[in-house]
């Protein structure tokens, strides 16, 4: 596995647990998530200078983390709501 793949992968684990962690808490709103999301994207597209592949691997790693915990929280909610 390459340095970057394991930077990838151990951001995308970070992220994502911190993300399920912040929505058990009190306050917490989708719409903030999906914010941060796109401000995380065009900070990716901003690699004007160069940043180097281990910072790219680590954005992409938080940005996978965001559209995973996104979908999950939306498809657990829509069957929520169904179901209710």
């Amino acid at each position: 596995m390459s340095i970057e793949q394991r930077i990838l992968d151990e951001e995308y684990e970070r992220t994502l647990n911190r993300l399920m962690q912040r929505s058990s808490l009190g306050g917490f709103t989708l719409d903030e998530v999906i914010q941060e999301l796109r401000h995380l994207q065009i900070y990716e597209g901003q690699d004007w200078a160069g940043r180097g592949e281990i910072k790219n691997a680590e954005i992409a790693g938080q940005i996978y983390a965001y559209q995973i915990f996104i979908k999950r929280w939306k498809d657990a909610h829509l069957a929520t709501a169904a179901n209710g």
